[in-house]
């Protein structure tokens, strides 16, 4: 996020999106509408408090930074649920009859507003584009699972995350198996000659809302190009399913296949 030095900034193409939508709640609409919105910027009053000396530990010695305190206006709805105003222009926010002549104004993207919604003890409920004009508004929820397909695309396909040890993990067969997915990923492990095996199951962790494609590789490369180049491959296969991918190596990934035929053997 940055500093707004002027406030020309302008979203047309957004606000023609969020017509369309509001007028026809179409699939298609929303898409380009929610597409749209996880690639502006919006304007976001803020108080921005001058640089404090902050203690930070570098090389085992504790050195003192100054570092700027940014504090965001927030909006409270009916249900007193607050929520991140998200302008797309200066005229939107000049219908906000609370915001204060000096606050400054900060442009904030999609993945700014996610960054702060993720923290576990804000309080605050999502954001509000435009709340005092044509709004649409992007709980908490939707905006993590937003952000979660943002970084998959950004991952080739994948995100990673570490679980906690006493995380409840789920294993089953796919009810539909998605045939084209492992087309695509048994071409692309016949051309290399190093991975032995592939293996696919279904996955769901407790905190997930549903579950996602679990491919466990059995490999002696290099696990990140492997599982970028697999990412790649199924991508654009998934029909808005998530994929997760473990080494057979692991403890938890040798009990999810215990009794499953791997769909790809390396012909020796």
């Amino acid at each position: 996020m940055e500093i707004a030095k002027n406030a020309d900034l302008k979203n047309p193409e957004l606000l023609a999106a969020i017509d369309a939508m509001q007028e026809d709640n179409s699939k298609e609409n929303v898409d380009k509408m929610v597409n749209l919105v996880m690639n502006s910027k919006f304007i976001s009053p803020a108080k921005i408090q001058p640089p404090q000396n902050v203690a930070k530990s570098q090389n085992g010695k504790t050195v003192m930074q100054q570092q700027s305190q940014v504090q965001f206006r927030l909006i409270q709805n009916g249900e007193q649920q607050q929520y991140f105003p998200a302008f797309t222009d200066e005229d939107e926010m000049k219908k906000w009859k609370g915001a204060e002549s000096d606050s400054d104004m900060m442009l904030v993207t999609f993945e700014d507003y996610a960054n702060m919604l993720a923290d576990p003890n804000s309080p605050v409920s999502g954001f509000v584009i435009n709340p005092f004009g044509k709004s649409v508004a992007f709980p908490k929820n939707m905006v993590m699972s937003l952000m979660q397909q943002l970084q998959a695309s950004k991952n080739g396909g994948f995100v990673k995350k570490q679980f906690n040890k006493d995380e409840k993990l789920q294993f089953s067969d796919p009810e539909e198996y998605p045939i084209d997915m492992m087309a695509a990923v048994i071409s692309l492990l016949q051309d290399r000659d190093d991975v032995n095996s592939a293996y696919l199951r279904l996955f769901k962790h407790e905190s997930a809302e549903k579950p996602s494609y679990l491919i466990i590789l059995d490999f002696s490369g290099n696990m990140e190009e492997i599982f970028t180049a697999v990412a790649k491959a199924a991508s654009p296969h998934l029909d808005g399913m998530q994929l997760s991918m473990m080494p057979y190596g692991l403890d938890i990934a040798q009990k999810a296949v215990e009794g499953v035929q791997p769909f790809f053997t390396k012909e020796n």
